[in-house]
């Protein structure tokens, strides 16, 4: 089983995966990971795919997975989840929202914790001087809101659910992974429920992150994410997760 999965969720990113893809070839010639890289290429109508497969020079192993349709992101994280063979799996964004070096400030932290933790989990919850460039103030006032709820319905205590890096011990993605259901924007809520209901300790961290203006997701994506919070917590609630399942 190899050290690090990263896994990279892409859809029509030509233009935005290469600059990411090549931070992660620079921090992975820097450190001693013995690493693999997946990208997702979740139906992408652009040259998403041939623009990766020409920096497989870049790495030890970097390869493709195809969805012959647009899923969704949350189905393309599942099927990259569930792929990889990773002892640690980390999924990001291929905007690079989020660096690839922030992973060493988030196994800092779980190094600190008494009981090493299942799940660690990206923040700007707190740490605002960590945000290099902001959101509009409709999507914060979205954002505050949605978190707000998130909290209440399924997460108390996890005060940013959504940023797009977030590593998972191997055995925990697997058992995560396998029961998420939801191929959209609320899929991290879904994850990191199951994984708690599961018994994994999950961890926030802050990390330092920057807004993109290509941002696919759409101020109407926020209610359409609440509506399958309740979805989750009912699902929760009713064990469609199979929780109780023998492990």
């Amino acid at each position: 089983m190899r050290d690090l999965s990263i896994i990279i969720p892409a859809y029509n990113e030509a233009s935005r995966v290469p600059a990411t893809l090549a931070s992660i070839a620079d921090y992975l010639r820097t450190n001693s990971w013995d690493a693999e890289v997946i990208v997702v290429d979740d139906g992408s109508t652009d040259c998403t795919v041939a623009v990766v497969e020409a920096m497989t020079g870049d790495f030890n192993r970097l390869r493709v997975v195809r969805n012959a349709f647009n899923g969704g992101k949350g189905r393309a994280v599942r099927l990259g989840m569930l792929t990889a063979t990773g002892s640690r799996r980390l999924f990001l964004d291929a905007d690079n929202s989020t660096d690839i070096r922030e992973l060493d400030r988030l196994l800092a932290a779980a190094d600190q914790e008494p009981i090493e933790p299942a799940v660690v989990i990206g923040s700007i919850a707190h740490h605002r001087e960590l945000v290099g460039r902001p959101q509009s103030s409709l999507r914060r006032f979205l954002g505050r809101t949605g978190n707000r709820i998130i909290q209440r319905a399924v997460l108390p205590g996890i005060e940013d659910s959504q940023r797009g890096f977030k590593v998972f011990a191997g055995d925990a993605a697997d058992r995560v992974f396998s029961r998420c259901r939801v191929d959209g924007w609320a899929f991290d809520v879904e994850a990191l429920a199951i994984a708690r209901a599961l018994g994994y300790h999950v961890l926030e961290v802050p990390v330092s992150w920057s807004h993109c203006d290509d941002s696919r997701v759409r101020p109407s994506a926020y209610f359409r994410t609440l509506g399958d919070v309740m979805r989750i917590r009912r699902d929760l609630r009713t064990d469609r997760y199979r929780i109780e399942e023998p492990v």
